[in-house]
């Protein structure tokens, strides 16, 4: 079966929102716009092993090409051509973390606490649909994607207070571990 890319662009963003939310809503919240824009906008690695970040983000589609086998995994691929974009790398991290790192059976699937953790540090968790700001969401992450936050990280993903090193400087998987670290 055939699909157009645009179908198959579409469907992957609604795959990619149901890891962190349902419907693209938290609540009674929407945040279509904002998921959106996270994922029209390039992940764009400024440290060089953040480049396994986007890799991660990206390794995404595959695992989405093999769980929709109604057209080959080479159509998906191809359809879902181009750079990582920050809600791929967002989500590849909120699940690894979940999947990895603190998965806990007894407390349930914690991918979209994570996922939402890192939108409220970004400075964007009050963007729901009724109070989007297109502007202010393009300035947060572009401090993000500049690391132009703070050296504890306010502003970035996460935040460590009381952290020795200036997480401006420290690949965004340090920054993962060390927060991880700093909440167990």
């Amino acid at each position: 079966m055939s699909r157009s890319v645009d179908i198959l662009n579409g469907e992957y963003f609604d795959w990619l929102c149901g890891f962190v939310c349902r419907n693209k809503r938290v609540g009674a919240f929407s945040y279509e716009k904002l998921l959106t824009q996270l994922h029209n906008t390039e992940f764009r690695a400024v440290i060089p092993r953040d480049e396994n970040r986007a890799s991660d983000g990206m390794d995404l589609r595959y695992r989405y090409a093999l769980e929709h086998e109604y057209c080959s995994v080479d159509v998906i691929m191809d359809a879902l051509d181009g750079p990582c974009s920050v809600l791929e790398m967002m989500v590849a991290l909120a699940i690894c973390c979940e999947e990895t790192y603190m998965d806990n059976p007894n407390i349930g699937n914690r991918t979209g606490q994570w996922f939402w953790n890192m939108i409220k540090n970004l400075g964007i968790g009050s963007m729901s649909d009724g109070l989007y700001d297109e502007r202010q969401v393009y300035i947060s992450l572009e401090r993000f994607l500049r690391r132009e936050y703070e050296p504890d990280g306010k502003g970035g993903l996460f935040r460590i207070r009381n952290c020795d090193r200036d997480l401006r400087n420290v690949e965004i998987w340090h920054q993962f571990c060390w927060y991880l670290d700093s909440i167990v």
